[in-house]
């Protein structure tokens, strides 16, 4: 262990002992090793088996797995920073979840598994018909996970790794990135899930262990609420009046830090923003985000469904405890640091003029864990990014390959769509490497705040056409449509402006017109959900309706139907059926016309060794099965999905959600 200086990062610790170092090369062996198992325990070589684990998971590893795939290390970064930067309000993002889940595994999988979806677009397609809904929903979910998702895992590992390594950010980066894309491309959704399970253990052990070290290091709870309103820096006292007009708000903690409910006109996040702006993005994303929602389609029954949810829901309870009051807690011991305001002391202390909140985890890890210990929370950073990434790297190669590629590709058969997944899962990686230095360079003051306004602009709309494809029959392909394309324009009038005029620090506030910024951004993503349900609705109504014969199993009312559906997509598969049927004739013609030649077996049976391993090792078969005959196909569109549920188990789940919503009451009653 040693002290490290370098410009613009002031002394910190790195990690370079034996005791840690074994640590983390342990853990990346055990998760390498959890990921070969999973290999040989599915079968990877069909689009079902590969990007939904062949429908076999039990509900823990579905648990876990949701729970790992949202908490990534944005979550670390972004809630502590935000917690030790305003308090403790922050943390309803993440207990409003408890009750978003239920919604999840009780009312939309439900539709979903009826409807014999794999991507979320493929259902809006079998639902309103068409092509551009589907498209732009899988256009605008890459968009989002690019712009988004992986930004801030890149942008908050890369914090954690300038406080605790003083590694080159780039070549750590590209190492993660290269082992999480190894293992996504090789083992699909089972290998995730399975150390998505292995690394939530990891995750909510190295974070006790480091909330306990704060709370003693504090002096308990109870020292927390006693000393946090007075954690302000020094550095203000020796300011240069004429330069800077510092406002004693913008170094002295919210009075209201403690409280989970804050004023509706004043507070920074406002109650019903609070209850109401986080239910609707967070309805988007865990009732229709594909990297959310392909976990439960994993599962082997509707049951397992539910109680991976139940249980997601008790580990969200966590993070208030793990990594809001841990920033907290780092803030009234470094207030200097992470609680910096003068430009130059902050752009000193971690490299950016706006603040250094972000830190708050970061360097309690390097400050307060003995040796071996600060390498299992380096583990713990690392799990949680490459949990994430790996999350958002399977469910866009299925977006992509399955909405997209099969538009431009319809006769493109299974080994042509796994080879596809996996060569878009190195695409996004190197988008995600050329996108550092633009996260680098957009270092926001609160990493939680600039994630959720973005999807407040970009979200609702989805969430309103979901909410009502599932719930209204009414509801037909020109509302839902135009609806979308409505909130995305008011969605972008609003995003575009706060991103032209920055969102502003309190020592330099933003230039931005309120009547366009003076709208807290949660209050905007409930106006902007009313406003797409109220277009969706109206231009629905004065179009034709869907009639029932295309609804079956495609609605909440009629999701227990045993009527035969036809599908508004049923053409488009015909066609795509039928240009596969014809590549595939046409292939076996020009085998029948080289073995005539006397040249096919030498040709076919020496493809290299190399060849056959590469294939073995992604999962890529080189036997095509053969397309399924008219007969079997409507035999397959005719078997029933089953959502039929043990009685004895559906009363245990469903007991298992009604404790965990009075539990999600009381704690809400508690901090409120």
């Amino acid at each position: 262990m040693e002290n490290s200086t370098g410009p613009g990062s002031g002394s910190k610790v790195t990690i370079n002992n034996p005791a840690d170092i074994i640590v983390i090369v342990g853990y990346f062996l055990m998760v390498i090793s959890v990921g070969i198992w999973s290999m040989f325990r599915t079968n990877r070589s069909t689009v079902g088996g590969y990007f939904l684990a062949g429908r076999t998971m039990t509900w823990w590893p579905v648990g876990a797995s949701l729970f790992a795939s949202n908490i990534g290390s944005g979550h670390f970064v972004g809630l502590a920073g935000t917690g030790a930067a305003s308090g403790i309000a922050v943390g309803g993002f993440e207990w409003n979840a408890l009750f978003i889940v239920l919604l999840l595994g009780w009312l939309f999988v439900p539709v979903y598994l009826t409807a014999g979806v794999i991507t979320m677009p493929q259902y809006l397609k079998k639902r309103f018909g068409g092509g551009r809904i589907s498209l732009y929903l899988s256009v605008i979910s890459l968009f989002l996970y690019i712009f988004t998702k992986i930004s801030v895992d890149m942008f908050s590992g890369a914090v954690f790794i300038q406080q605790a390594l003083g590694w080159n950010i780039y070549v750590a980066v590209i190492a993660l990135l290269a082992i999480t894309a190894l293992y996504t491309v090789t083992g699909g959704l089972a290998a995730l899930m399975y150390t998505d399970t292995v690394q939530t253990f990891v995750i909510i052990t190295g974070a006790f262990v480091l909330a306990a070290f704060s709370f003693v290091e504090v002096g308990g709870y109870g020292a927390l609420l006693e000393r946090y309103p007075s954690a302000v820096p020094g550095t203000r006292t020796s300011l240069d009046p004429q330069r800077y007009n510092i406002s004693e708000r913008c170094y002295t903690p919210r009075p209201d830090a403690f409280r989970l409910l804050r004023d509706p006109a004043s507070g920074d996040l406002p109650w019903p923003g609070v209850l109401f702006g986080i239910a609707i993005v967070g309805s988007w994303y865990w009732c229709t985000d594909q990297v959310i929602v392909q976990r439960c389609l994993a599962a082997r029954s509707l049951t397992h469904v539910k109680a991976g949810c139940i249980m997601c829901g008790y580990l969200k309870l966590l993070p208030m405890f793990l990594m809001v009051f841990p920033g907290m807690i780092s803030r009234v011991l470094y207030p200097e640091e992470v609680g910096c305001v003068v430009p130059e002391v902050c752009k000193e202390v971690c490299g950016t003029e706006v603040g250094c909140s972000n830190i708050a985890y970061p360097k309690l890890v390097v400050s307060i864990m003995p040796r071996g210990l600060r390498g299992l929370m380096l583990a713990v950073m690392l799990a949680a990014l490459m949990s994430s990434l790996a999350s958002i790297f399977n469910s866009s190669s299925t977006l992509f390959t399955m909405d997209i590629w099969t538009r431009l590709r319809p006769q493109a058969r299974d080994r042509e769509l796994m080879i596809v997944g996996r060569v878009w899962v190195l695409c996004i990686v190197a988008v995600s490497i050329c996108w550092i230095p633009v996260v680098q360079a957009a270092q926001s003051g609160q990493l939680f705040d600039y994630i959720q306004s973005v999807t407040s602009y970009l979200a609702p709309p989805i969430t309103a056409v979901f909410f009502l494809a599932v719930f209204v029959k009414r509801v037909n392909e020109p509302g839902a449509f135009w609806g979308l394309i409505g909130g995305l324009a008011m969605g972008l009038c609003r995003m575009a402006p706060e991103f032209a005029f920055g969102s502003g620090s309190c020592l330099f506030p933003s230039n931005c017109p309120s009547v366009v910024c003076g709208v807290h951004y949660l209050y905007f993503a409930v106006l902007l959900f009313f406003c797409t349900a109220a277009l969706v609705v109206i231009v629905s109504g004065c179009t034709p309706a869907v009639p029932d014969k295309h609804l079956h199993r495609l609605v909440f009312s009629l999701r227990h139907s045993k009527e035969p559906r036809e599908d508004l997509d049923r053409e488009e598969e015909e066609r795509g059926r039928n240009a596969r049927r014809e590549e595939e004739e046409k292939n076996t013609f020009k085998m029948e016309e080289g073995e005539g030649e006397g040249r096919p077996l030498q040709g076919r049976q020496t493809q290299s060794c190399i060849g056959r391993l590469i294939g073995w090792f992604c999962g890529v078969s080189s036997a095509q099965a053969p397309e399924p005959s008219e007969q079997e196909v409507e035999e397959a569109a005719n078997q029933m999905p089953d959502i039929s549920e043990d009685p004895l188990w559906k009363h245990v789940v469903n007991a298992n959600g009604i404790i965990m919503m009075t539990v999600a009451v009381f704690m809400w009653g508690y901090y409120a």
